[in-house]
């Protein structure tokens, strides 16, 4: 299934229709990050009842536009040890990866203009899941160059951080996609949401269990580094991060990005388990009604996002890494192979659920024989000091 735009050749008019497109779609972005930080900012101030981002002119706009008149007038410092190349380039590696990720989401149905039959979305390659599971992967390069060319011992922390934490939950996040294109048989986006268009209750969330729903949507959390899982900036410990040798506009670059990667995803998560723009219509403005219900549950988890940050206190490190290692990553891949088994026959299915749970006592008590080892032996490498008894 290919892009109906082109479905007669290439003219002018289509060539036109894909530029128009690319920039609607840039701008409508760049919108949508600004009202998101002041929507994040007013909201958590109204939640903890800070003084300032909710009271700052009307309805707390003036405190987000004095902030980034802030951030473009401030001098911009550039370390004396950095790699000058790298240390200019890496916000721009983090920001591009999100507007990439952004264009094979369909934020609408399908429309006529001038002749054309023009879907609601920048591009539909055949292998737009693959584009951003790859687009989500580069991201963390941003952050890791940034750390690493600042020639600081604390961003480096920071960026090292964002790895593992990226490579404990890109698995995870990866089985979760892997279960929606089993049961579409498709990585396009646009076979995806057509797929889930015939009833509310064909959609990826409900058909497939909501497992893989509720694991894709904590995976993407720690995958762009929100509370909490935001241990990549971790202030007590690292001063403020990867980025703490960057000001001015490089520093508000990277804080665009996030807000960005948390938009992008938000309309990941609503293409892939609910619908996308599918839902009710009317008979008028028949073309608009799928953009207001694909902005409607996006706005839903992007409120969700800020409640998060609002609510919840930061994970330890050890809890992050054990959540992803040894429950994100056995629980989806357990789920990968139920659907996979239900794909070839409801026996095999349900059988390997049955596996599954019965493996889970045999793995709590491999893990629990191995912490008790640690405490008793202590680390690899460190002499052990034992007394006559045996104990330490």
């Amino acid at each position: 299934m290919g892009d109906p735009l082109f479905a007669h050749g290439v003219d002018l008019a289509s060539v036109l229709i894909v530029v128009i497109r690319v920039l609607v779609a840039f701008a409508a972005l760049m919108v949508a990050v600004m009202l998101m930080i002041w929507f994040e900012r007013k909201l958590i101030s109204d939640m903890q009842n800070r003084i300032g981002p909710n009271r700052a002119g009307p309805w707390g706009i003036l405190q987000s536009l004095a902030d980034g008149i802030k951030l473009f007038f401030k001098e911009d410092l550039l370390p004396e040890r950095a790699d000058r190349r790298v240390f200019r380039i890496a916000p721009y590696l983090s920001l591009v990866p999100a507007l990439l990720a952004f264009t094979i989401v369909p934020v609408g149905g399908v429309v006529t203009i001038a002749g054309h039959t023009v879907e609601l979305q920048v591009a539909d390659p055949p292998m737009g899941i693959l584009l951003l599971l790859a687009m989500s992967s580069i991201s963390v390069y941003g952050v890791m160059l940034a750390g690493w060319s600042s020639g600081s011992k604390y961003p480096l922390l920071g960026s090292v951080r964002a790895s593992a934490q990226m490579i404990s939950y890109e698995a995870a996040l990866g089985l979760s996609v892997a279960t929606v294109v089993l049961i579409t048989g498709s990585l396009s986006t646009r076979a995806i949401v057509t797929g889930q268009a015939t009833a509310f209750w064909d959609w990826n969330a409900i058909r497939l269990g909501a497992v893989p729903f509720i694991l894709f949507l904590i995976a993407a959390t720690a995958e762009l580094n929100r509370p909490p899982f935001d241990l990549v900036e971790a202030e007590q410990e690292l001063v403020g991060g990867f980025h703490t040798e960057y000001s001015s506009i490089r520093f508000a670059i990277f804080f665009l990005a996030e807000f960005m990667n948390t938009i992008t995803m938000s309309a990941v998560i609503v293409t892939l388990f609910l619908g996308g723009p599918d839902g009710p219509g009317f008979s008028f403005a028949r073309w608009l009604w799928p953009i207001l219900w694909f902005l409607g549950k996006t706005f839903l988890f992007l409120f969700g996002y800020v409640w998060l940050r609002a609510a919840l206190p930061r994970l330890r490190y050890d809890q992050l890494m054990n959540l992803g290692w040894k429950v994100l990553i056995p629980l989806s891949l357990a789920w990968l192979l139920f659907i996979a088994g239900l794909r070839v026959n409801r026996a095999w299915g349900f059988g390997i659920l049955v596996v599954a749970i019965l493996l889970i006592p045999v793995l709590a008590r491999a893990v629990k024989v191995g912490r008790e080892r640690n405490l008793v032996e202590g680390p690899p490498g460190e002499p052990v000091h034992r007394s006559v008894g045996g104990r330490r």
